[in-house]
């Protein structure tokens, strides 16, 4: 009896062992022959956090009743402290899943062209990335800590894609014969003379005055359709097909000329050869000028100096907009309100200022850090007015307004 006991636990395991086995296969098998995996590339918008484009995964598959969308550039607008972890590069984004026809609805809306590339996968490949995918998406998995430049929706994608596939995919970079540096990359998408050009320039640092590699191209999303289309996998083309979803023309955001940096520098510029003519003549100094001045370049120069040393960025380390925008400044500013302003140290300290504006030129014409166009309106007024000042308190017969 007791050996018919063994027999019949021994076949009830090997039934359930079988039972298990089946089920995790069939859970396996979740596209169909018909299924298709695609790469959408989406055009770029009108607000700055859109300009440079995006990328997207597309899972279609008929028979399943399955079209969806895998999004690696979605946050979390109700995270604690989120504008603190924004700006201090420790904002998670995420892996999300939305419907094919909400997500391309949103694109329509804002007039975004979006183009699909159909990849030239197998079975078993588009069952290893679906599954993939599934796995990404789960809420141990789905976060990631996001870069500008190394680490965004657009290099998700081919890091997924060779996760994957490994080494059978191969990227060719035949295609690229430019030697663009990240800062000349950046502003293919961007009209020099907006507040977000301008911006751009100012708060990222000399890292990304080096030449990109070939395959670092890849961190803006329209690079990423160019990759795939000259790329082969087991010596295959990649893409099967392209189309375009939605078309739309693609134009970059300028902005009316009398809101633009450049016509409020001008006028700042134009501002600081007055009243410093019109001090000149009156042997003076308009206190609440230099208050503001040596305000707004010390609050850019802690802004810098809090993107540099006090985030994770990596795009904004080595700032030498630094040394025109100096952080103290808006300390100086402060004391240029008094009437009588301590000239003990502000001579020296007015020294040093000017001679940062000239090591900004040398910076800038050996390319170590290319800088806005529209910052050499900044430094010839700063050096001006701090030209002024020294003189201003070298005579001991001036006198502040």
């Amino acid at each position: 009896m007791r050996k018919i006991s063994d027999f019949y636990l021994f076949f009830l395991n090997f039934v359930l062992v079988l039972l298990i086995t089946g089920t995790s296969h069939a859970q396996e098998k979740e596209l169909s022959q018909q299924a298709q995996i695609s790469i959408l590339t989406c055009g770029p918008g009108a607000e700055l956090y859109s300009s440079f484009g995006h990328n997207a995964i597309r899972v279609e598959d008929p028979i399943k009743g399955k079209d969806e969308i895998y999004n690696y550039g979605t946050f979390n607008f109700n995270t604690p402290n989120f504008y603190y972890k924004f700006a201090s590069g420790k904002l998670l984004y995420s892996l999300s899943v939305s419907d094919f026809k909400r997500f391309i609805y949103t694109y329509d809306l804002e007039n975004r062209w979006v183009k699909e590339q159909i990849l030239n996968l197998q079975q078993e490949e588009k069952e290893a990335l679906y599954q993939f995918l599934q796995r990404n998406r789960l809420p141990e998995n789905r976060d990631y800590k996001y870069d500008f430049l190394f680490d965004n929706c657009a290099t998700k994608l081919p890091e997924v894609l060779k996760d994957v596939l490994q080494d059978r995919l191969h990227f060719s970079t035949d295609q690229i014969t430019t030697h663009f540096t990240f800062r000349d990359l950046i502003h293919q998408n961007l009209y020099y003379n907006t507040w977000s050009s301008f911006g751009i320039d100012l708060a990222l640092g000399s890292v990304i005055d080096r030449e990109a590699q070939p395959l670092e191209y890849m961190f803006l999303p329209n690079y990423v359709r160019l990759q795939f289309d000259n790329s082969t996998l087991d010596k295959q083309a990649f893409v099967t097909k392209s189309k375009d979803i939605l078309v739309y023309p693609e134009t970059k955001n300028k902005t009316f000329f009398f809101l633009s940096p450049l016509f409020w520098l001008l006028l700042l510029f134009i501002a600081t050869c007055l009243i410093t003519y019109k001090d000149y003549q009156r042997k003076s100094r308009n206190r609440w000028f230099d208050f503001s001045l040596f305000l707004i370049t010390g609050f850019a120069g802690l802004l810098i100096f809090f993107l540099w040393f006090l985030t994770d960025h990596s795009s904004t380390a080595n700032n030498y907009n630094i040394f025109w925008a100096l952080p103290f400044n808006f300390f100086v500013g402060f004391l240029l309100l008094k009437q009588k302003a301590i000239t003990l140290w502000l001579r020296p300290y007015l020294i040093i200022a000017i001679v940062l504006i000239f090591i900004v030129l040398v910076l800038w014409i050996s390319s170590i850090q290319v800088f806005s166009p529209l910052t050499s309106i900044l430094l010839a007024l700063l050096t001006i007015r701090y030209s002024y000042l020294y003189r201003f308190y070298t005579n001991k017969k001036a006198k502040t307004l």
